[in-house]
């Protein structure tokens, strides 16, 4: 039976340059690894995403283990374990959405208005909160409501799922460190559950950046143990969503 741990990355960027680390998601991330060596986890192999803010997260954990001298596994990086795209979900779909909701059309342009209103400040609200509208594209995306050119939710889904022929080697009782984002890590956890519908998306919701869920492989079967832990980031103003 193989131990996976699944940390989703730092806290990332403003939502018009969020593929990077800010510095506190630095310093979670550091938070993480630091967590982990000091409880003693070995890792035998080691998976990351290959969006910055991922690898980033990554590099960071690995750092941890390096300054505490002890062993990590060379990181793979597996686009399989990618986000979905937002930022596309959002061009294509919120003209659509906007022409049959009106209520939405002003909560999106009242959203684009406070991003440039911030101009970038990476502290500004608005880029720490997911908002009434950012969950009526992602559901429009979900139902298929509108024509999409892109990645499709099933497909979405499929390409996460698939990440699981790809890990760990012939031992057993090997720890696996995988490092991606809150819907790649809400979708394994659902296949534990059995949940495969938009109800995934209410687990991504509940995570915390650079929390770490922690679910046994055996067989292609998969059993939660730990979800969203992040005790190690008890420290004032490390614990954030977004």
């Amino acid at each position: 039976m193989s131990t996976i741990y699944l940390v989703r990355h730092g806290q990332a960027g403003t939502r018009d340059a969020y593929d990077a680390l800010s510095e506190l998601g630095k310093n979670q991330a550091r938070a993480v690894g630091e967590h982990l060596v000091s409880s003693g986890v070995h890792f035998a192999w080691g998976y990351s995403g290959e969006l910055n803010r991922q690898r980033q997260t990554a590099e960071q954990i690995r750092a941890a283990y390096s300054d505490a001298c002890v062993s990590f596994p060379t990181i793979k990086y597996d686009s399989g374990w990618n986000e979905f795209d937002l930022a596309r979900v959002s061009r294509e779909l919120a003209p659509p959405l906007g022409a049959a909701d009106p209520e939405f059309r002003c909560e999106y342009e009242h959203m684009l208005e406070q991003i440039r209103i911030s101009d970038g400040g990476n502290a500004a609200r608005i880029h720490r909160r997911w908002l009434p509208c950012d969950t009526k594209l992602v559901d429009a995306w979900i139902r298929g409501r509108f024509p999409y050119s892109g990645e499709s939710w099933k497909e979405f889904c499929a390409r996460v799922v698939a990440c699981r022929s790809r890990i760990g080697g012939p031992q057993a009782r090997e720890n696996i460190l995988v490092v991606t984002s809150a819907t790649p890590i809400a979708i394994w956890t659902g296949l534990s559950l059995e949940i495969s519908d938009e109800r995934v998306m209410r687990l991504a919701g509940a995570l915390y950046n650079a929390s770490y869920t922690i679910l046994r492989l055996r067989c292609e079967r998969l059993r939660l143990f730990t979800f969203n832990a992040a005790s190690h980031l008890s420290a004032p103003g490390l614990l954030t969503h977004r």
